[in-house]
């Protein structure tokens, strides 16, 4: 099974920009020096949230977790890079209670091991 409506997949600006590409965000920064180190850049945020809803498309789930607010849904597997280069990258996914889209959560790499 794959993520439902990965195509229509909401990716808010605030959570590439400023989370997922921010070198000073806390929790973040280790995620921001890999996506920057592969040609993406905040001001160009979109190429990055299209990546992720393809990669979400294209991959099969890893896990889904049922909680009172609605479903997580994890997906691993290979993605390509704006530099060329493909990493294994884990995604996830949050649909809440009553809604159908999936909203983007985090990313980030894989470990080799983990994917090949």
């Amino acid at each position: 099974m794959k993520l439902p409506l990965a195509d229509e997949a909401e990716v808010p600006r605030a959570k590439i920009v400023l989370y997922l590409l921010n070198p000073n965000h806390r929790a973040g920064k280790s995620k921001a020096r890999f996506f920057a180190s592969h040609g993406f850049k905040a001001d160009d945020w979109e190429t990055l949230a299209q990546a992720l809803r393809q990669h979400a498309g294209e991959h099969h789930l890893a896990k889904t977790e049922a909680t009172p607010l609605g479903v997580r849904f994890v997906v691993e597997g290979r993605m390509a890079l704006r530099d060329g280069a493909v990493a294994g990258v884990r995604s996830v996914w949050f649909v809440e209670r009553g809604e159908r889209r999936p909203r983007f959560v985090t990313a980030y790499p894989l470990k080799r091991k983990q994917y090949l």
